[in-house]
């Protein structure tokens, strides 16, 4: 079929994405009627979301086979993965327990097709990621829906691709059973401030050493650089050099030396961070980067979280100047071969726009705002505050 014509306004996108206050941002693009307003009143923790978007309450009973699909720079990579278990584990039959399957590819948002055999993601070559998915699916359907015995529920449960190694690799269960969670510590002696200073990363937890604090100033934030949710008005998606990131003085980099040799990162990875601010509200943003020898870094992986939500969606709670708070970051999972010779990175801030809304300070709403407060914020990593990135790390194979 042919669609109708469509009237879309004329947008300079470049400048919507810094309007303010954002409940208007639908109006100031001279869009129809919609649900934005709707959707951006709504705190987190309203049972309005679970209302409209039947999120799981852990009393469904699945009775189902299903064949769970996803990408690594994908922004649904984690809900994909959490589907995958939540089935297995609420199946009410073995039909439908044993009879869960996970297919993760290296590429962008449903972009698993699109695998040559040069994978390019964002900027990076992850080598050659194909899978033949028009059989996998055919098979799929014949099996469940003709009943014709083909072999299909023989493959692995899990089934990843690890970058860097560029090679698929399977599992009967994820995250996989052998995974060594290994802390790698912040590290400074205060000025980690961009990629030319003195902030490393190390698996010795630190001891007495000065904190990182840079200004986040919502007027001036990090530009988003590579990401699991591009856009297509300059945010583009997958693996993308972070030289313009690192060189600013609001970015903490934290690196380790070269590898000695190389290291697997394969699952779910969490950042703990101790911080401070003279905000009352602020967000703080951390992530994954792969180091080249040349040095080209690739970002991983991402993650964000307000302050305010550090004890739960459900409850607000505001920081106090001078106060130390431990915040969780839940960065997606991936699968990523550190080589011999590459560094691994961890990059920290306060915004990564327009991926992310900015955190306009003020303890208010932020949608309704047009002003905003430039905050200081404090990275601590000491002996009682250590500050770490948890990697999910893979046993070399015997």
């Amino acid at each position: 079929f042919e669609p109708g014509p469509v009237n879309f306004p004329k947008v300079d996108f470049e400048k919507l994405n810094w309007y303010l206050p954002l409940i208007d941002v639908m109006k100031a693009a001279g869009a129809p009627p919609n649900d934005w307003e709707e959707l951006i009143t709504h705190d987190f923790g309203d049972p309005w979301w679970h209302d409209v978007m039947g999120y799981y309450d852990g009393t469904e009973k699945i009775d189902v086979p299903a064949l769970h699909m996803s990408c690594w720079y994908d922004p649904s990579v984690d809900e994909t993965i959490f589907e995958f278990n939540y089935f297995r584990e609420n199946a009410v039959s073995e039909t439908a327990r044993n009879n869960q399957f996970l297919i993760v590819a290296p590429t962008t948002h449903c972009g698993f097709e699109r695998a040559s055999e040069h994978t390019i993601v964002g900027e990076r070559d992850v080598g050659d990621a194909r899978l033949n998915y028009d059989e996998i699916y055919l098979k799929w359907f014949d099996y469940w829906l003709k009943g014709i015995d083909n072999g299909i529920t023989k493959m692995p449960k899990v089934q990843y691709y690890t970058m860097g190694l560029n090679k698929w690799q399977s599992s009967d269960v994820w995250p996989l059973p052998e995974t060594q969670y290994t802390k790698y510590y912040f590290h400074s002696r205060g000025h980690a401030n961009s990629r030319y200073e003195d902030g490393w990363l190390s698996p010795e937890p630190p001891k007495n050493e000065p904190s990182d604090s840079f200004i986040y100033d919502p007027g001036h934030p990090v530009p988003s650089v590579g990401s699991q949710r591009g856009t297509p008005y300059g945010t583009p998606a997958g693996a993308i050099d972070q030289a313009r990131v690192e060189i600013r003085n609001d970015v903490l980099v934290y690196t380790t030396p070269p590898l000695k040799k190389g290291v697997e990162v394969t699952g779910p990875i969490t950042v703990i961070l101790y911080v401070s601010s003279s905000a009352k509200d602020t967000d703080f943003t951390a992530k994954l980067v792969d180091v080249y020898p040349d040095g080209t870094a690739y970002n991983i992986q991402q993650g964000i979280l307000r302050a305010r939500y550090r004890e739960g969606f459900t409850k607000k709670v505001w920081m106090k100047k001078g106060e130390v708070y431990k915040l969780q970051l839940d960065l997606d999972a991936t699968s990523n071969y550190f080589k011999k010779g590459h560094r691994i990175r961890v990059q920290v801030s306060s915004s990564d726009f327009p991926l992310w809304e900015r955190n306009l300070n003020t303890g208010g709403n932020n949608y309704d705002e047009t002003e905003w407060v430039i905050a200081k914020n404090t990275i601590h990593h000491s002996e009682k505050y250590p500050s770490h990135i948890v990697l999910p790390i893979i046993p070399e194979k015997k």
